[in-house]
């Protein structure tokens, strides 16, 4: 399946799952709330909620600053986009929803967040699971150091 369209039926779930969120929920279906939605399902990175409001503005929607907010509160709730706090920065987003389970490390010299996969992590998660008898949904690691770049920038090895 070309990338295209595995990425269009992606958000045609999401919008799926979105609206029966809200429906549930007993929350309106706004228009304005499916387009951010389909905004962060374009993207491929980290963001932050004000990062997202300003590109949404910079692609002429009209959007408050308010709904992208509670938008993102939404869908951290119904499980579409997943929501890190890295140290002191911000808070950053990203989308779930059919990507891998994978794990961060990030500079605290810059804030860039970089992404690995790790297959030992999840003989790990399999471990705990079968001492403990518990049923991992999901877990966070993040690994907090300097890039090489930043130890370059400040003269570490």
């Amino acid at each position: 399946m070309a990338s295209n369209q595995k990425d269009s039926k992606i958000v045609k779930e999401v919008i799926k799952i979105f609206s029966q969120y809200l429906e549930k929920n007993g929350l309106r279906k706004t228009p304005e709330r499916f387009a951010i939605l389909e905004e962060i399902y374009k993207r491929d990175d980290h963001f932050d909620a004000e990062a997202l409001y300003i590109h949404m503005k910079t692609q002429n929607y009209r959007v408050s600053r308010a709904t992208v907010y509670n938008t993102l509160e939404l869908l951290v709730s119904c499980d579409l986009v997943r929501k890190h706090q890295f140290g002191k920065n911000l808070a950053q987003y990203e989308k779930s929803y059919g990507s891998k389970q994978h794990d961060h490390a990030v500079c605290i010299e810059t804030g860039q967040v970089f992404e690995f996969c790790d297959p030992r992590i999840q003989q790990i998660k399999k471990m705990v699971s079968d001492i403990l008898g518990f049923e991992i949904t999901h877990h966070s690691l993040t690994f907090y150091g300097y890039s090489k770049e930043a130890r370059e920038k400040l003269g570490r090895k």
